[in-house]
């Protein structure tokens, strides 16, 4: 698809010079350069000028997922029936995995991605720790799966940090179970000699993820660590998800699975810790004080059953805070967005803990950031030309005035009232219909199915 050069917005949500807050600003006009990058905002611009591309409603930057595991998708509502906890949930999650393989999982992905797209998101975070056959055989490109997701992003129209996981052992001292041996390399050493083999790319950055403390020995940790710092690339970790995982730790090492990743230096500026749950002061000051952000994934949280975790202390200690939809029991990073205000609220009893400025900026900005994708996340020149245009005027977002889009985007807006989205200047959603994936309801539906067959 070509650049679009010009955009008008009856509305844009824009960061102000100097540092003051942003604003709802009227007919604003965004130039794209020939790189993809924004050239120009011009509020107060006047009606839309021909040749430009019109966008109703609120323009926002375009959303980052920042924690995705694209095969979960899979599972939504099927996990609805009976009851149970993460672990009764993960063994249903095994049965899925085991039915992937490259061509079937690219189907899937594409069609996992447009839905984002359809829902706002222009870049995401896919934690991807299915590497290779289901005997742990290594497939003839020991990274087909990884690169059938970096092809799905890209038919979907998106960007993607893929953060190839080191997933290596069942538990503290435990080898992998016949369903996890297609996750594992052996070894650090050689889970980092086959993710050095993927390159970045103009849609694509390749990041790293330890996928728990308990899948990782504490001696191997080190390892991923390095690897991340050499590369300068994002480094993600599931952290203390699960009580049960900080008592094995605790039983294993004698320390929490925060003060092990610290001591094995895997926390820093470019490290995201993902869930964070289950944290104790100590730990709270461990990732705050090393500027290690934090993706909190809401609403897969309260699918689980997980908890709900310290977002406003982590931010307050220090962590830049990111979302996720996780294992996709829904896609919408607005419900993502409130769910961190909300569950603050029902963990506190007290109101206002984020403004709908702060959530915005964990759902864009932020998210982007902790991806590796820098000057991303804004409406400003040199920004990437990436942005999603919410409608104003549904059944949940008409009534409040203009001044309060960036409250009614995140307190009551949905994925359902996205109407546009720009990925690189270049048009991916328009009037809510995706412009890369035909149908994208059928592609879901076959590429499901095909997980079942």
């Amino acid at each position: 698809m070509p650049v679009t050069t010009a955009y008008w917005a009856e509305y844009a949500w824009l960061q102000r010079p100097g540092g003051t807050a942003p604003a709802v600003e009227h007919q604003v006009l965004v130039t794209v350069g020939g790189d993809g990058r924004i050239s120009a905002v011009t509020p107060d611009s006047g009606p839309c000028p021909d040749g430009a591309v019109r966008l109703g409603g609120l323009l926002l930057p375009g959303m980052a997922n920042a924690h995705s595991h694209a095969f979960h998708r899979a599972l939504r509502s099927t996990v609805q029936v009976g009851s149970g906890t993460f672990w009764t949930w993960r063994d249903l999650m095994y049965q899925f995995a085991a039915a992937l393989d490259p061509d079937r999982y690219l189907a899937l992905a594409t069609a996992v991605y447009a839905e984002m797209a359809l829902a706002g998101i222009t870049c995401v975070g896919e934690f991807h720790y299915v590497h290779h056959n289901p005997d742990g055989t290594p497939y003839a490109d020991p990274n087909a799966m990884g690169e059938a997701l970096i092809e799905a992003a890209a038919r979907a129209g998106i960007r993607i940090t893929l953060l190839d996981t080191c997933y290596l052992s069942a538990g503290f001292g435990a080898a992998p179970e016949p369903r996890q041996r297609r996750f594992s390399d052996g070894d650090a050493d050689a889970w980092g000699a086959r993710a050095a083999l993927l390159k970045d790319r103009p849609h694509a950055r390749i990041g790293a993820a330890v996928h728990s403390v308990r899948a990782v020995p504490a001696d191997q940790l080190d390892t991923v660590a390095r690897w991340a710092e050499e590369r300068r690339s994002p480094l993600h970790v599931h952290l203390s998800e699960q009580t049960a995982e900080n008592e094995a730790c605790r039983d294993a090492h004698g320390v929490t699975p925060t003060r092990l990743l610290a001591d094995h230096g895997v926390l820093g500026p470019r490290t995201s810790a993902v869930h964070a749950t289950h944290l104790g002061r100590e730990d709270i000051g461990l990732l705050g004080g090393s500027g290690t952000a934090v993706c909190m994934c809401p609403t897969t949280e309260r699918d689980l059953a997980d908890g709900i975790g310290p977002a406003r202390r982590l931010a307050s200690a220090g962590s830049r805070i990111t979302l996720g939809s996780d294992s996709h029991a829904v896609i919408d990073p607005f419900e993502e967005a409130r769910a961190l205000e909300l569950d603050e609220r029902l963990s506190t009893h007290r109101r206002g803990h984020w403004t709908a400025a702060a959530l915005l900026r964990a759902a864009s900005e932020d998210g982007h950031a902790s991806l590796g994708w820098e000057r991303a996340g804004r409406i400003e020149p040199g920004a990437l030309a990436d942005f999603t245009a919410v409608a104003m005027d549904s059944v949940r977002t008409a009534g409040p005035e203009p001044r309060f889009g960036a409250e009614t985007a995140v307190f009551a807006a949905t994925a359902a009232d996205v109407r546009d989205v720009v990925v690189a200047g270049r048009p991916v959603v328009r009037d809510g219909v995706h412009q890369l994936v035909p149908d994208v309801p059928a592609a879901l539906r076959d590429s499901v199915a095909a997980l079942r067959d």
